[in-house]
């Protein structure tokens, strides 16, 4: 028999919680599809998603069915072995894309890791120590750890923790001509987002991603997807580069891809694979038996043209209300994005005040997210009810309504 629950409240953050954060004023306790509720029963729709992470919502019964039934099996073995889980999501992964091997790890941060040491390690075999450098695109997000944050475009983030990882240079995001200028026989990989995602859901131009393709054809660069948030169906599309017909050499993959149980995947080729040896890389819980088989069963689930078409009908019924909302109320110049990833960019007299957005949608019982201080970020469940939708999006006019007339 268990011990009873400690009372906690949300006052109990800012005393033992390193303050990193800044969470809301409520305290998640229960969800079930798109709803979640707090402390006090107050019943909330989300748009948040977890940033991207629920991708079949809140208690989905066959997730919590594979990980029940994981969970009386078999938890943990560490890398020394192999397991089961692990092995049948590898084996659907690649075989619902480019790639011919996956690696497992726990976040998106780990899986870009992986993809930027992988990078640097198949130069150095192949061409020489001399190729080491990377390119990024400015706003760009691609972790926390000292090197996917370096490689990130956003000084705000990797600023401050003494000397950068040398060898990386950010072009802007969108401009062929600035990436061609920076490339040379000394870059050894481009990273990019196919939409930028927490710098304001701003998907890559065709003529964009097609052309760094080339570029890295040309002076035998590798070309790397971020796909943490894009993958795992979140734009229509299993992932998001199959939109654009342009194929990476390196993906990553996190977020949804677990649906709320941590997990992250680096998918490659069988010729970039080989330069991971043997004790070149590793995790300890990467490939985790929980991890996995939850996982194999989300992608199950959305990898259906049943879902996927889905995704897109929603974003249709989401992207036509907020252009009414939008036009109505005067606050938002465009709404972007592909799928269940959709930035509400704010109007010229409303910059800077996506966070007014965020505690005014809250105050209507509505989570949503901010993508930098200029862009309202939805990215819902990819199986929200129509009927969530248009509850979700009644709150979402009276908190602008609200907040207009203020």
């Amino acid at each position: 028999m268990s011990a009873p629950h400690t009372p906690v409240e949300r006052a109990d953050f800012d005393q033992v919680i390193v303050p990193t954060f800044a969470p809301a004023a409520f305290v998640p306790v229960r969800g079930l599809g798109s709803r979640v509720w707090d402390q006090s029963g107050r019943e909330l729709v989300d748009f948040a998603g977890g940033i991207a992470v629920n991708a079949l919502g809140h208690a989905h019964p066959a997730m919590i069915a594979a990980l029940t039934e994981q969970a009386g099996k078999l938890w943990h073995i560490s890398n020394i072995y192999t397991n089961e889980p692990a092995l049948r999501l590898a084996k659907k992964l690649v075989a619902a894309t480019f790639a011919d091997r996956a690696f497992f790890c726990n976040s998106g941060a780990e899986a870009n890791e992986s993809a930027f040491k992988l990078a640097r390690r198949y130069a150095h075999d192949v061409y020489g120590p001399q190729k080491f450098e990377i390119i990024s695109a400015l706003n760009s997000f691609h972790g926390r750890t000292l090197f996917t944050v370096t490689v990130g475009g956003q000084s705000k983030y990797s600023d401050g923790f003494g000397p950068k990882i040398e060898g990386i240079t950010h072009v802007p995001y969108n401009d062929l001509e600035a990436l061609k200028a920076a490339i040379s026989d000394k870059t050894c990989a481009v990273v990019l987002e196919p939409i930028q995602g927490e710098s304001g859901i701003l998907p890559g131009e065709q003529a964009y991603l097609e052309g760094a393709r080339q570029l890295c054809n040309e002076h035998n660069a590798l070309l790397i997807f971020d796909e943490v948030q894009t993958g795992l169906g979140r734009t229509g599309e299993l992932f998001a580069y199959m939109h654009y017909g342009v194929t990476p050499d390196i993906l990553t993959n996190a977020k949804s891809l677990g649906g709320g149980f941590p997990i992250g995947a680096m998918l490659t080729t069988n010729e970039i694979a080989a330069h991971f040896s043997v004790g070149t890389h590793g995790t300890t819980y990467g490939g985790n038996p929980l991890a996995c088989a939850v996982a194999e069963t989300v992608l199950d689930i959305v990898n259906t043209p049943e879902v996927l078409e889905g995704v897109k009908a929603r974003h249709e019924r989401f992207k036509a209300r907020l252009l009414q909302i939008g036009e109505r109320y005067g606050v938002f110049s465009q709404v972007r994005g592909r799928g269940l990833l959709i930035g509400c960019v704010l109007s010229d007299a409303w910059k800077g005040k996506a966070g007014a957005f965020w505690a005014a949608a809250e105050k209507e019982a509505l989570m949503v997210l901010q993508a930098g201080p200029d862009v309202v970020r939805l990215a819902p469940s990819l199986i929200i009810d129509e009927a969530d939708i248009d509850e979700g999006l009644d709150r979402f006019e009276r908190a602008i309504a609200t907040l207009t007339q203020a």
